[in-house]
């Protein structure tokens, strides 16, 4: 009994001294509980909508004022006619627009029936679909206080219109999404697998001292994922076009082009991840429970992200799939241009030059 006492000290001491072992027993579990518990939610907080006032009275103040003093939402900005509501929703940071009639206060008083006109960016329908219910129960909310004092009901009546999606399919959000999800866990995953099997059959350093140029041998080892990549993008393309009628409405180019920057930022990650792992085993762990997760939760692919805790939402600017998919959502559904997309780019172009530099330098302090 000592003997077996003493062997399941010395597992324990095994344990305790792994620090890898550590983090999987009591870091991976806490990380995941965190990330779940605030990332999954379908409320909404900080929504940033912009308002369209027509008339531009008391009452439609009053509305506007109650509407901003909300957690739910932030009055972004207010616009002068209906003919920016698409280009505002197309820069991607606006979810709704509050329309007032003309004559609101007066139609209020005369009739006792007044009209406010929702209209959400569709592109996520379950957001849109939340939004419009929030913003009928807070007028409800503001014209119950009003018939308080008041004999004659007043009543509001909500319209609501649908930008980019009026028939509400989901799919308009799995496509993109899904495509997102596949592109870098494919790419990162087979690249910094493929590296780190090199390496540990202790192949790697043979090549990178042979006549071919370092740079040449990594690029040699992605070349393949690239290709392959891409024909898993055009077939979800395809797939998302003829079968489920995922429109394209922006240009095919653009699409292909950004397509190509986020597969190779995917695999400039995965040659990073490759630095940084001993073992494929490794190398799969990181891939899979530092890049999975992430990048379901923290991308805006299925939950929003206005809606998550403040170091949340700072930690999603560092999710190269959070960008991607405000550009294909931008491109395949609001038929955006470069000059919509031009920031999102310009961050994924960083992202990926960025974990090249730090892959090379990685690989050359290995070789020293």
């Amino acid at each position: 009994m000592k003997r077996f006492i003493g062997f399941v000290k010395k597992e324990f001491y095994h344990i305790f001294r792994d620090k890898r072992s550590m983090f999987i027993l009591f870091g991976m579990p806490i990380a995941q509980i965190m990330l779940f518990g605030f990332a999954i939610t379908n409320e909404i907080n900080n929504v940033k909508i912009a308002v369209l006032d027509q008339s531009k009275d008391t009452e439609t103040q009053k509305i506007i004022q109650k509407i901003s003093n909300s957690s739910y939402f932030t009055i972004a900005q207010e616009i002068k006619t209906e003919s920016e509501i698409e280009s505002v929703f197309k820069k991607g940071e606006v979810k709704a627009v509050l329309v007032f009639e003309k004559d609101f206060i007066k139609h209020l008083q005369t009739q006792k029936n007044a009209k406010v006109q929702v209209i959400t960016d569709a592109t996520d329908p379950n957001m849109a679909n939340t939004i419009s219910n929030y913003i009928t129960s807070i007028l409800q909310n503001f014209i119950q206080e009003k018939n308080k004092n008041n004999k004659q009901a007043y009543q509001i009546q909500t319209q609501t219109q649908l930008f980019y999606n009026p028939a509400m399919k989901s799919v308009f959000t799995f496509v993109p999404g899904v495509m997102t999800v596949i592109l870098m866990l494919v790419s990162a995953m087979m690249t910094s697998i493929s590296i780190t099997r090199e390496k540990e059959l202790g192949t790697m350093e043979v090549l990178l001292v042979s006549p071919i140029k370092p740079f040449q041998v990594i690029i040699g080892k992605v070349f393949p994922y690239i290709f392959l990549s891409v024909i898993n993008a055009a077939v979800i393309l395809l797939l998302g076009y003829f079968v489920f009628e995922m429109p394209i409405e922006g240009s095919l180019f653009l699409l292909a082009i950004e397509s190509v920057l986020f597969i190779i930022c995917a695999l400039a990650l995965g040659i990073l991840i490759s630095t940084l792992s001993d073992s494929q085993q490794t190398a799969m762990m990181i891939s899979l429970f530092g890049l999975m997760l992430p990048v379901i939760l923290l991308s805006g692919f299925i939950f929003p992200i206005s809606s998550m805790p403040l170091p949340l939402q700072v930690i999603s600017n560092i999710i190269p799939a959070k960008w991607f998919i405000i550009i294909i959502k931008a491109i395949m559904l609001k038929g955006a241009s470069f000059s919509v997309i031009w920031k999102e780019t310009l961050i994924l172009v960083g992202m990926t030059l960025f974990f090249i530099v730090v892959s090379i330098k990685k690989y050359k302090i290995r070789l020293e």
